[in-house]
């Protein structure tokens, strides 16, 4: 079972800094938290504002680090600079275990100077963001490299004309079940089936070495120049979306 965000799910709601004292998502529920880093300014230097044009990417690494921590640590009740993040098996950013109880699981995406932080509990989870419009090149050499069968099949029965968001929808939906499973994307992106188009419910369809059944997905859209995609592994999947803006003056 999947579902897409529809108009029943709420918009994504502003929440401003300072955060406190969030509330870990109930059972089956996953949070959603969109961050305009180019918005939210650096922390250490608030008065001067961030060039998109000119935000390197270690630039971006160093507040995508700076405001996870602070987000978690407000789920935890602690600063963000005693959240403590380690590596799974296969680098799979989590809570290090020998610091913190593991009372929540997250995944981190970014794009264009902008992330995506996806928290439940007693689930995996993983997420993607990517900018919309953006061009595959070749979206069918693409798919035959990265893709199922099944998958190239059905990209290449879409019209040339739609096959590059069809491409982009399957690619997210992918990077976030690789992430949540805590995987690369080497040599595991074509040992599951995804629905390919857009038009179809967001769905794994078959997997190699688990239950597809097993998994939820959602594709979203947290603003207006991404899109976003989640996979979780429990048995039902509800969304709450929040972005996060800067201190109210």
């Amino acid at each position: 079972m999947s579902e897409e965000l529809t108009p029943d799910y709420p918009e994504f709601q502003a929440r401003s800094l300072p955060l406190r004292d969030l509330e870990l998502p109930d059972a089956g529920v996953a949070h959603l938290w969109f961050m305009d880093l180019v918005e939210l300014g650096n922390p250490m230097d608030p008065a001067t504002g961030i060039d998109r044009a000119r935000f390197t990417p270690p630039q971006q690494r160093t507040l995508r680090r700076f405001y996870l921590r602070l987000l978690l640590g407000a789920y935890m009740g602690l600063p963000g600079k005693d959240v403590s993040i380690s590596r799974a098996v296969r680098g799979k950013p989590v809570l290090d275990a020998g610091v913190h109880e593991p009372v929540l699981d997250f995944s981190l995406a970014a794009s264009d100077g902008c992330c995506l932080v996806g928290v439940t509990r007693g689930g995996l989870i993983g997420v993607d963001l990517e900018l919309v419009g953006r061009k595959a090149g070749k979206p069918m050499s693409l798919a035959r490299r990265y893709f199922s069968a099944a998958e190239q099949a059905e990209l290449g029965a879409i019209d040339t004309a739609h096959q590059d968001e069809a491409f982009l929808h399957a690619w997210a939906c992918k990077e976030a079940v690789v992430k949540a499973a805590g995987h690369g994307i080497a040599n595991r992106l074509c040992r599951f089936t995804v629905n390919v188009s857009p038009a179809l419910p967001p769905a794994i369809t078959a997997m190699d070495d688990d239950d597809p059944a097993q998994w939820q997905m959602a594709v979203f859209r947290p603003g207006e120049r991404h899109l976003g995609a989640i996979a979780v592994r429990q048995e039902t999947l509800r969304l709450e979306g929040f972005r996060l803006g800067r201190r109210e003056e």
